[in-house]
């Protein structure tokens, strides 16, 4: 049999690239976003037939005979979707959440694999899910502080501006659209790269099979944060707001996910 931690590391990768991508591009219409997803999602699909060919051709069997097998399909058949829809009838808000729906199918087969295989492979895929999650949390808190620093930033000049005080110094912070704008940017991958650490935490508790706790303090904590900066975007997007109240807005947004690192960590009978 292939390795499938190598498969199965590589597609998920190419898969939250193409996520993200997908993301941006909903949220702020990027054409080159949404193109470099397209593709993404395209080797993704290509990976996909490839093993499911191999599966029908080699094995001599329809994936259909496991829950794992059917979940493999149901994936593939959604990326088969999402690509078609996205050709055909540029319908850019369906094409995402078939993506995000898909990629989650997907996930759920690969931990019900890492449970089947007791071999050193199956066990490395496990671990890697595990570093995977805690890497990309933590990548996605590194865009949160960027935006938080813009956010300061912009507090600042704006109340130079305000006071009508023009420091020489002032100007090199940049000006307060492109602070709001760089803002908003870095939250909008801030985000799915959280989901997604969070989904990939929840799949390596369920594959390794610890005493999980829901109402642990970091994990309630987690998907807080999570949920205040979802409001960020919907206050832009939906109520419009930018400027000096979505900066306040993200500095008590940062507040919460530094407490959430240091406090409820240590807190944490789950995570400690």
């Amino acid at each position: 049999m292939v390795d499938v931690r190598f498969i199965y590391e590589g597609i998920l990768f190419i898969y939250i690239l193409s996520l993200i991508g997908f993301f941006i591009d909903f949220l702020q219409q990027n054409r080159k976003a949404k193109k470099f997803a397209f593709w993404l999602l395209c080797m993704v699909w290509l990976s996909q037939t490839f093993f499911l060919f191999q599966h029908v051709l080699i094995e001599k069997s329809f994936p259909i005979a496991t829950i794992a097998d059917s979940l493999y399909f149901y994936a593939w058949v959604l990326a088969t979707f999402s690509i078609w829809m996205n050709r055909l009838f540029k319908m850019n808000f369906i094409v995402f959440f078939i993506n995000l729906f898909g990629f989650f199918i997907f996930l759920m087969h690969v931990s019900l694999v890492a449970q089947a295989e007791i071999d050193k492979s199956g066990i490395q895929l496990v671990d890697e899910i595990l570093i995977a999650h805690i890497s990309f949390a933590i990548i996605s808190y590194g865009f949160f502080t960027i935006s938080f620093l813009t956010s300061l930033m912009y507090m600042v000049q704006y109340h130079f501006l305000k006071e009508k005080k023009a420091l020489k110094w002032m100007w090199r912070l940049g000006d307060l659209n492109r602070l709001d704008h760089f803002t908003y940017r870095t939250i909008s991958i801030g985000v799915p790269l959280l989901f997604i650490g969070i989904l990939l935490g929840f799949v390596w508790a369920y594959t390794e099979q610890v005493e999980f706790y829901w109402f642990d303090v970091k994990t309630l904590g987690s998907i807080l944060v999570l949920i205040v900066y979802i409001i960020y975007l919907l206050l832009r997007i939906v109520r419009r707001f930018s400027g000096k109240t979505l900066a306040k807005y993200n500095t008590y947004a940062f507040l919460i996910l530094i407490i959430n690192f240091f406090l409820f960590t240590s807190l944490s009978n789950f995570h400690i």
